[in-house]
């Protein structure tokens, strides 16, 4: 007995030990999207300004695919000692219902901080025919999945308001996921994809004069485009958003936990970053490591909810 309370002690001494002398080398920010869109832009920023305020840099790693739950994966195997941080978009807590997932989000995530979030929009080539969103809803009516739609991936907050409208409106258009932003607008633009539905990645493409916005998935009108109406006026009613945060393994020390919420927490708010964000018109959705895991708890019960109302829940 006295010798397994030895080891106990010993394993808290350690711990301690690590968190006091922590970090002492590079941090791995696990971006889970591809390189040159605007997620991965933004990351890059949060990265290079927390580097400043945690004393070690912090160094980015792109894990795209399976709708930017890859990270969250990754958490589960890495160690627990504050060097892998990871993003974690909403589709963290809605994958689960609708598929096996290598990862529990409540039991193998530890949720750092709330970041941002995306305005998501409706997006065609500037010579397009339609020059509305019910142009658009029209000929998806008149042509079934004639009209292709591009989003993040299966299961995403686009995917997911896309089939709400599509069921609404008793159209239907072809689902196409990507990995990114990047490679959605590039098939865009070229004309291999009617639609792309995205966040403000398109914002230079749409100031070129090379695409169009015909709608916004937000409550309020976006800045970056104040002439394009939300769906919700359209009366669509429809509004769509997609905070994102970052987290640790689960087993993270806590004096860790407060050591990388207090640099990224300054890094968030670095002009470095929020310029990034400003471009990108991604607002700032800062949360608490205790008000961001309270969300996600909640918000995981949600996405229960609204998986089985459009009968996307796994089968068990």
């Amino acid at each position: 007995m006295t010798r397994y309370l030895l080891a106990f002690f010993l394993c808290l001494f350690i711990a301690g030990a690590n968190a006091q002398t922590f970090p002492s080398r590079p941090v791995t920010l696990l971006v889970t999207f591809p390189a040159g869109g605007p997620t991965d832009i933004a990351g890059r920023a949060l990265a290079e300004a927390t580097s400043k305020y945690l004393g070690q840099q912090v160094v980015v790693e792109n894990r795209p695919g399976a709708t930017g739950t890859l990270g969250a994966a990754a958490l589960v195997n890495a160690r627990p000692d504050g060097y892998t941080v990871s993003m974690i978009p909403i589709t963290v807590l809605r994958l689960p219902h609708m598929e096996n997932v290598a990862f529990d989000p409540i039991k193998d995530i530890r949720y750092l901080m709330g970041v941002s979030g995306y305005v998501f929009a409706v997006i065609v080539r500037a010579d397009a025919p339609w020059k509305t969103m019910a142009d658009l809803v029209a000929s998806a009516k008149a042509y079934p999945e004639r009209i292709s739609y591009g989003s993040h991936g299966i299961g995403g907050t686009v995917h997911l308001a896309m089939e709400e409208l599509s069921a609404a409106q008793g159209a239907k258009f072809n689902h196409i996921p990507y990995k990114g932003s990047a490679d959605m607008l590039t098939g865009m633009l070229g004309g291999h994809l009617n639609v792309a539905v995205d966040s403000t990645g398109a914002v230079p493409h749409v100031a070129a004069g090379k695409a169009r916005v015909l709608a916004v998935f937000t409550e309020k009108r976006a800045a970056v485009w104040p002439e394009v109406p939300t769906l919700s006026e359209l009366g669509y009613g429809i509004v769509s958003t997609s905070p994102y945060g970052i987290g640790v393994p689960a087993a993270t020390p806590p004096a860790v936990v407060r050591a990388l919420h207090d640099a990224f927490k300054k890094g968030l708010e670095d002009p470095i970053h929020l310029k990034t964000l400003e471009k990108y018109n991604q607002p700032v959705w800062y949360q608490s490591s205790e008000s961001y895991t309270k969300w996600a708890h909640e918000q995981y019960e949600k996405e229960r909810k609204i998986i089985n109302s459009l009968g996307l829940a796994k089968k068990k």
